[in-house]
């Protein structure tokens, strides 16, 4: 069911997989790499999707801020062209679930008018987060299905309704603040985001950073996460495992004292965080970064 196909060339190699119903939805299954990385630009048509990598690193723009395994995604194709920055050979492993106009502007309009703007601000607010459960679940049915003909059709249709429902659900149970941000704030967070990546191996008070932003410890958690979309903690742990993908893709150094250079004084502790954020541990990552020495 569906479309399969593998492709490999210089820039990359993996594995694809699609199913789409008419012109209303398409579900899509990933599993490959590049070689080296990426620099990725491009517009994405008008659409509603939600995605959960189950493994990937990189960076976005726009805001910038880290891809990590784990997260869940959603995104609002139709705007401003999109930019992000996939670091080479760490497996991008996904399972999303892609609407068209014509399935929520027309089908979902017509069924419930009332709130159909609710559901626009439900995909807008999740935005990238690591903790839905749900969707994780429902996404890994999708991935594991192998039914065939119309019990497949109609698991699919039931499947993205279901999704749907759990975005919207999710934010009627927790909606999103508005927040606004001066042009001073933005510069302020931008020194703050700067200081974190020149010394994020270091002991970073929230105090300290807060001064630094000239703004109070719980106005710069709140203007930090709207900016970056993510908590300060994140940030940094992020910028230390960008370093320590670095640090074990070109250099023989030993695990632990790359743990020590990046920040961590305890090996396990880094080593779970790593595999956290990209999915592979870091022997894993570092042979995958180096498939001539690993043979």
């Amino acid at each position: 069911m569906g479309l399969c196909w593998r492709q490999a060339g210089p820039g990359g190699s993996g594995y694809f997989w699609t199913y789409g119903q008419q012109d209303l939805y398409m579900l899509k299954i990933h599993d490959f790499y590049f070689h080296e990385d990426q620099l990725l630009e491009f517009c994405w048509p008008e659409s509603l999707s939600v995605t959960w990598y189950e493994s990937i690193s990189g960076e976005e723009f726009s805001p910038c801020r880290r891809l990590v395994s784990g997260c869940v995604k959603s995104f609002i194709g139709g705007r401003e062209p999109y930019r992000a920055l996939i670091h080479r050979r760490v497996p991008i492993v996904s399972i999303g679930i892609e609407i068209t106009p014509a399935y929520y502007q027309d089908y979902l309009r017509r069924q419930f008018p009332e709130e159909f703007q609710s559901l626009l601000e439900s995909f807008q607010s999740l935005d990238q987060t690591d903790h839905f459960p749900e969707m994780v679940r429902l996404l890994k049915e999708v991935r594991d299905y192998r039914g065939e003909g119309l019990a497949a059709k109609l698991f699919y249709d039931g499947k993205v309704a279901e999704a749907v429902a759990l975005v919207v659900e999710r934010h009627r149970a927790h909606p999103a603040p508005r927040r606004t941000l001066t042009q001073e704030d933005e510069r302020m967070l931008a020194d703050v985001a700067a200081y974190i990546t020149a010394h994020c191996a270091d002991r970073l008070p929230l105090e300290r950073l807060a001064r630094i932003g000239c703004m109070g410890v719980s106005k710069l958690k709140d203007a930090f996460h709207t900016r970056y979309g993510c908590t300060i903690t994140q940030y940094i742990q992020g910028q230390r495992m960008e370093r320590a993908e670095q640090l074990l893709a070109s250099t023989d150094l030993p695990v632990g004292q790359i743990a020590q250079i990046v920040g961590y004084q305890n090996p396990s502790r880094f080593a779970q965080l790593f595999r956290r954020s990209t999915g592979q541990s870091p022997a894993a990552f570092r042979a995958f970064s180096h498939p001539r020495e690993a043979e």
